[in-house]
């Protein structure tokens, strides 16, 4: 089975998201950097037309609700 663009989007937002608060709780990064800058930054150019703010902050919700429970 092969991941449709989406679903590698997901994987990736999820991902970016998982290393910016490790990088985040380590005091690792910089005092500006948001996690919309750091995600955007690990995108793939070839599947960045699937990229919207609205996915970020799902997925983020997603992954703050599963771990928080």
């Amino acid at each position: 089975m092969t991941l449709t663009d989406k679903e590698k989007m997901v994987a990736i937002i999820s991902n970016g998201i998982s290393v910016f608060s490790l990088l985040q709780e380590r005091d690792e990064l910089p005092k500006n950097a948001t996690m919309y800058d750091f995600v955007l930054k690990v995108i793939p150019e070839d599947i960045k037309s699937e990229l919207n703010i609205d996915l970020v902050d799902e997925v983020f919700q997603y992954v703050t609700s599963a771990h928080s429970s």
